[in-house]
């Protein structure tokens, strides 16, 4: 018997392309999918977005062509049956899978959907994952080191593995062991229209009004990992000499802890927490300073479209992604992490230094383009020829 699931939109039955997710919460990896998604069935593929569950999702905008398949599960644990039997009904070509734990899952169901005898004819589901962070850094204690094991195995019995940088690529192949003929490196596909468009829109903020200071913007999910404790000692630091104001945008359970810090720094006045913005880009692009402040990254989605709008930038020097992205430090101020005064005297300078935005070279966009990284991803995808020789370095 097959498991229930709820299905929406798209006009196919089948498809070639599935992406799965645990679901549409709003965060970096989860646009990523649904992007090459949207791009991908703009090409003509036939595509599934597959969620262990939609419930609080704040990312449904798929568009006509792409078709929602909720499993309705309440964590990705108890996923397995309901993805095998979708893999086994609907046959897809190919899954991506993103995350380390929807990776694991998606391996498994993809070994335990393959057909018998009777149906070898009609031909397996082709599995790639995708990394998107540093698991070295990510996945640190005894619980990580479990979750390492998991993966260790089904990436190593993956079809092929993406990392999204050089950096997450080499800690794949140091932490889990990886041959580096397997690991493929594409950036992501984090330029699009929607970017350019969102820049470009009125923002009715007061913090943004004409004549008020400048504000220092973060953005990201409201977690350890993202460093805003950091960021907010930093501003405290750079209010002493110059006026301005920080803002985050996003959410996560490090909210009350930055609340309090703020009231213990003095600084509760300039300091906002306005929860996920739809449209990161339109502070982005009036923002004084943009920071990613992050202990570890992968590939820092933030950071590519703040530089694409034309922030000026600092960022921690994080293993791995932000000294690729800004060419070793040519397109912004790389400080150490955790480092206050450090991070404290390159927002200030930033802040002070009008002629601080820098140009970006030739080439620098396409890397991130949309249409550029999903022409990579089908290849994988499909099996085909990569179209580029990027490999991971050791």
């Amino acid at each position: 018997m097959t498991p229930t699931m709820k299905v929406d939109g798209g006009g196919h039955e089948r498809p070639e392309l599935a992406f799965l997710l645990p679901s549409l919460r709003g965060g970096g990896a989860e646009r990523v999918l649904m992007d090459l998604a949207i791009e991908a069935a703009g090409r003509g593929a036939a595509v599934d977005m597959v969620v262990v569950n939609q419930d609080e999702a704040v990312q449904t905008d798929l568009g006509p062509l792409v078709r929602l398949v909720d499993l309705e599960r309440s964590r990705v644990a108890f996923a397995l049956p309901a993805l095998v039997g979708y893999l086994r009904k609907s046959r897809p070509r190919a899954l991506l899978s993103t995350l380390e734990h929807t990776n694991v899952l998606a391996v498994l169901a993809g070994r335990l959907a393959r057909p018998g005898p009777a149906r070898r004819s009609e031909g397996r589901t082709r599995v790639v994952v995708r990394e998107a962070n540093t698991v070295s850094e990510d996945l640190a204690g005894p619980k990580g080191r479990f979750v390492r094991g998991a993966m260790r195995l089904a990436y190593g019995a993956a079809d092929a593995v993406v990392a999204v940088s050089d950096g997450v690529a080499r800690s794949l192949m140091s932490e889990l062991g990886l041959d580096e003929r397997r690991v493929r490196v594409i950036y992501n596909p984090v330029l699009t229209r929607r970017v350019y468009a969102g820049a470009a829109e009125p923002l009715e903020h007061p913090w943004f009004a004409p004549g008020r200071p400048p504000v220092v913007l973060g953005v990201g999910r409201l977690t350890e990992q993202k460093g805003f404790d950091t960021l907010l000692r930093a501003v405290a630091r750079v209010r002493a000499t110059v006026p301005c104001r920080l803002l985050l945008l996003g959410e996560g359970e490090e909210r009350a802890a930055l609340e309090a810090l703020a009231g213990e720094l003095g600084v509760a006045e300039q300091f906002a927490m306005p929860g996920f913005a739809a449209n990161p880009f339109a502070y982005m692009a009036r923002c004084g300073v943009f920071v990613l402040s992050s202990r570890w990254e992968g590939l820092p989605n933030v950071l590519i479209q703040a530089l694409a709008v034309g922030a000026v930038a600092v960022a921690t020097d994080c293993p791995s992604g932000p000294a690729e992205v800004t060419d070793g430090g040519e397109l912004a101020a790389l400080v150490p992490v955790d480092d206050v005064e450090a991070l404290a005297a390159a927002i200030e300078a930033a802040l002070l230094d009008a002629a601080g935005r820098r140009e970006l070279p030739a080439g620098w966009r396409e890397r991130y383009d949309v249409e550029a990284v999903t022409a990579e991803y089908l290849a994988v995808l499909r099996g085909d020829s990569p179209t580029t020789d990027r490999l991971p370095t050791r």
